[in-house]
């Protein structure tokens, strides 16, 4: 069901049986996959693609401009995997020219607060838990966890199977 007080682009590319509740914002340029949940204040801005059944939360922001100087409009994107969770108020903001694009894959659990700076790269079956912070061009491997209230400092790798305590 989508909600008729939710804010929709005619330009969006809205899968089959997704649910958008009220007072959520789908800007123009996003493409949102089969079975999916956006909540009520969740914003979902230009260039963003949302997998398969993920789930956003309310008070979540992706798809945001960096907060990166070097950034000067270019068009790129933030890419969502499929079955992944994103909990209330996390940001995930879009690549820089240096990768163009800022990912997280698929089957992961970004806890409330995360932050995904530009140019990062999660793998499949991570968790970040609350208040997690990634600076730019973080590189996260599969199946890592990070621990509540961790900082990830930039150009930053974890490996896979990683666990990082908060």
């Amino acid at each position: 069901m989508i909600s008729t007080l939710a804010s929709i682009h005619p330009n969006a590319k809205i899968g089959n049986n997704v649910t958008i509740d009220p007072f959520a914002v789908i800007s123009d340029n996003v493409t949102i996959g089969d079975d999916s949940h956006i909540m009520s204040n969740a914003v979902i801005l230009p260039y963003s693609k949302i997998g398969k059944s993920c789930r956003i939360f309310p008070g979540a922001v992706i798809g945001a401009i960096p907060q990166d100087l070097k950034y000067v409009g270019e068009e790129t994107t933030v890419e969502i995997g499929d079955h992944t969770t994103i909990r209330e108020c996390v940001t995930d903001n879009r690549g820089t020219k240096d990768k163009w694009k800022t990912v997280v894959g698929s089957h992961c659990l970004l806890m409330a607060y995360s932050h995904l700076a530009h140019d990062c790269t999660v793998g499949d079956h991570v968790i970040l838990a609350n208040g997690v912070q990634l600076a730019g061009h973080v590189e996260v491997g599969d199946f890592a966890i990070i621990g509540g209230l961790s900082g990830v400092q930039q150009f930053t790798r974890i490996g896979k199977h990683a666990y990082v305590g908060g």
